[in-house]
């Protein structure tokens, strides 16, 4: 038996006969009776024909896999992203290489170390813990809870790729197209645009589904890249990820353990209580996508030049920067501030966890630079992202901002690091990590000049000349 023995034509009014052509009928907008007749016709070998295509072994896995595809464009809608394909990609690359369990035993020992962070956190920071739950996790329990922030954080970008690759398209398309068969599952027939649409919806879903599920193998918890990653605050280990991350390093997987759950507990609390933070980092990503613009003789040159009988070299191509947007001076303006905002806030919890971690971790230098090499080398799943959406999710200048967090605790200690979040007008800006030693004086000079044009205010409203004394008595 051949490798597609499953292909022989079935005979002709049998029930076999009438599946094969309803499929036919579906991937040719064709009848698919007619397509059969042709094929006996010509005395056509289906298994050749299907083994040199790259198609499933016999019809059944064929019609799965045709079911498959109406199924995710029938789904897709109007979506930008096609989230029902996300996560099932994203569950399916998150479990690669295995997902153990979570035994009690490890559940506790995960919880004990958040709980102690906490603690150590009180004696260096005025923000109060988040009050959040601490939760121990799966990499699949993982992906559920963190899905929907990758709703917030990738839809806009989604949104203004999907309209930009249609418009960019629609041109291309001949005017007498008109619509397409109606495919099985979809409402109606299909136009061009539609097709497009519903196309990008499912490579987004791919894409998005496999940055997700790559992630789940690599976090410790749900802020490791920066954004609070549930939309209620609760502070989150992966036991799986962090003991893996452990194996090989010179420092028992305790203190390891123990200076994570630290991160952890100092981001939640950041979020928690800066309560403008998450939603000013989600605009700033939607600021972003409002420019968005593709390379459309690039992409076309990246799928002229695919095999498309290699399933695996059509997969690379949808998951190609050929499908990142192209950045314009406008979204490096957003990208700048983004960046900003994430390194600041990476320099904020190196520096309190730091200064938690000392007392009582003997390598707290040495994991402090672990933690920085990885977090500017980043992983697969950050790079998904950022072939995603064109936002590297990563703060490359947290060593500075560290830095200027720690001279304003040396000049004001913790109330007046903690202060820096009071506005996010007032935050630190790329040229004050620049010059973080003159950060605080350039912010006093600013308060200088706020005053001086408040007291020129007051006195015009009053009717006095501006600096003029104001006469009455105390």
């Amino acid at each position: 038996m051949g490798e597609n023995a499953g292909w022989e034509l079935p005979e002709e009014g049998s029930p076999e006969e009438e599946r094969l052509a309803e499929m036919f009928g579906s991937l040719l907008g064709a009848d698919g009776h007619e397509v059969l007749r042709e094929l006996r016709a010509h005395g056509a070998d289906l298994a050749s024909l299907a083994a040199q295509a790259g198609l499933p072994a016999d019809a059944a896995s064929l019609e799965a896999m045709v079911g498959q595809v109406r199924r995710m464009l029938a789904e897709s809608g109007d979506a930008p992203v096609n989230w029902s394909v996300a996560h099932d990609v994203a569950r399916q690359a998150a479990v690669q290489g295995g997902d153990p369990s979570i035994g009690e035993g490890r559940a506790r020992v995960a919880a004990e170390a958040l709980s102690v962070a906490e603690l150590w956190l009180d004696a260096v920071t005025d923000l109060p813990p988040a009050g959040a739950p601490a939760r121990v996790w799966s990499r699949s329990e993982w992906v559920e809870a963190t899905l929907p922030t990758w709703r917030e954080v990738t839809e806009p970008v989604a949104t203004s790729m999907s309209n930009a690759f249609a418009e960019a398209l629609r041109g291309e398309l001949p005017e007498d197209l008109g619509a397409l068969p109606r495919v099985p599952g979809m409402p109606g027939a299909a136009t061009p645009e539609l097709l497009l649409r519903q196309l990008g919806s499912a490579v987004f879903g791919l894409q998005v589904g496999q940055g997700a599920g790559a992630l789940a193998r690599e976090v410790f918890g749900t802020t490791d890249i920066g954004l609070p990653l549930l939309p209620t605050p609760a502070t989150v280990l992966v036991p799986a990820n962090v003991d893996a991350f452990a194996e090989g390093q010179s420092v028992p997987v305790e203190e390891v353990r123990l200076f994570l759950a630290l991160r952890e507990a100092a981001h939640v609390r950041l979020y928690a209580h800066v309560t403008w933070l998450r939603s000013h980092v989600l605009a700033l990503v939607a600021d972003y996508a409002r420019g968005v613009s593709i390379d459309l003789a690039a992409l076309e040159d990246a799928f002229r030049a695919v095999d498309i009988s290699d399933p695996q070299a059509i997969q690379q191509a949808i998951t190609s920067d050929v499908f990142a947007p192209q950045v314009t001076p406008a979204q490096e303006h957003a990208l700048l501030r983004l960046e900003t905002v994430l390194a600041l806030v990476e320099g904020w919890v190196d520096e309190v966890v730091a200064a938690a971690a000392a007392a009582h971790l003997p390598q707290t230098v040495a994991l402090r630079e672990m933690i920085r090499r990885r977090r500017a080398a980043g992983g697969p799943g950050e790079r998904a992202f950022a072939s995603l959406v064109g936002l590297e999710l990563r703060p490359r200048r947290s060593r500075e901002a560290a830095a200027l967090f720690a001279h304003v605790f040396t000049s004001g200690g913790a109330a007046a690091r903690e202060a820096v979040w009071d506005h996010p007008d007032l935050l630190p800006t790329a040229a004050d990590l620049d010059d973080p030693a003159g950060f605080l004086a350039r912010r006093e000079a600013a308060r200088d000049a706020d005053a001086e044009i408040d007291r020129a205010l007051e006195d015009l409203l009053r009717g006095a000349e501006p600096g003029e004394e104001d006469g009455r008595e105390t």
